[in-house]
């Protein structure tokens, strides 16, 4: 019987699909049982006649979407379609190692309050890289990938991160009954982040964990780390997972800090001739965090969560200092 579904959402990965495929169903070793679970979001490069024809049987399912739906809804679509305790969510642009499957479910299955574990996730072209070792979050609004460009040596240690990076991760599926599924108002990029913050809201843990490893070619799908789609969508979505996330007198608190990190990042952005579509961007969020959406995607507060805010805000100034220190 199978323990664990293997979600990965696919739009126009085809020049990736081989590999990914290839090492996550002949590559595995000693794993538990698990399934695979492809959800294809209206591709026209002929990714699903080649997974339909190569891969699709026995372990192997494919839900094929009439049109692009985002990232969100793809996951939500196969975290609702598996029947298993665990799920596994894997980006097409990745090479599994040998031990991923098994790594991440021995990690998952220490404590019962883990809702994420994620993956060690290595640069394609230069694997002795590291390009996330989870994710991190900071009062200044950032979030940002742990050890990214970093040697992937000095990061062997398992360890709580604030938030799973999606791109390779196992969740409780459990869990996303009590907190709710990921927020499909994101479309794409920071729901990953959205999710494990929410998580962290009701107690529940996010961690890191190395003997699960993969290698990732990154931005696959939008064709860069930086371009115009995915400036407009992040910096919307970094609005909105503040206004979601963070009770009001929370939100005031960190004011502040918020002004400083937003501006500095616009700074950035009008470098890459991208200011103003940056500015867009964040008023995008705020209408969309202060509007009907976001009241009704608002989490609400409860007194008996008042620690877990606590222990989030302290997270929150303690990973400013990691920038500083560079760890």
């Amino acid at each position: 019987m199978s323990e664990i579904t293997v979600v990965i959402p696919n739009y126009n990965g085809m020049k990736y699909l081989a590999e990914c495929m290839t090492s996550l169903c002949r590559e595995q070793q000693n794993a538990p049982g698990y399934e695979v679970l492809i959800i294809d979001n209206a591709s026209v490069d002929g990714s699903v006649e080649y997974l339909q024809k190569e891969w699709c049987g026995e372990g192997v399912r494919l839900i094929s979407l009439p049109e692009n739906t985002g990232f969100c809804h793809a996951v939500n679509l196969g975290i609702r379609e598996a029947k298993t305790p665990y799920v596994i969510l894997l980006n097409n642009d990745t090479k599994a190692e040998a031990g991923f499957v098994r790594g991440l479910y021995d990690a998952i299955r220490e404590n019962e309050k883990i809702f994420s574990v994620s993956a060690k996730m290595l640069m394609w072209d230069r694997p002795e890289l590291i390009d996330d070792a989870g994710d991190r979050y900071c009062v200044l609004g950032w979030a940002y990938s742990r050890g990214k460009g970093r040697p992937a040596a000095d990061y062997d240690k398992s360890v709580p991160v604030f938030s799973a990076c999606g791109g390779a991760a196992i969740y409780r599926r459990s869990v996303f009954e009590e907190i709710g599924y990921f927020d499909e108002e994101h479309f794409a990029y920071l729901e990953d982040l959205d999710i494990g913050y929410r998580a962290r809201i009701y107690g529940y843990e996010n961690r890191y964990e190395p003997k699960a490893a993969v290698l990732h070619y990154g931005s696959a799908s939008t064709g860069s780390r930086y371009n115009p789609r995915k400036t407009l969508l992040a910096s919307a979505n970094s609005i909105y997972v503040i206004g979601k996330n963070m009770p009001l007198l929370q939100c005031i608190l960190n004011l502040p800090f918020f002004l400083l990190g937003f501006g500095i990042k616009f700074l950035f952005f009008c470098k890459k001739r991208m200011g103003k579509l940056y500015l867009k961007g964040l008023a995008a969020g705020l209408k969309r965090s202060v509007g009907t959406t976001g009241r009704q995607h608002k989490v609400p507060f409860r007194w008996h969560h008042l620690g877990n805010y606590v222990k989030i805000q302290w997270q929150l100034y303690c990973n400013v200092f990691r920038i500083l220190m560079k760890s």
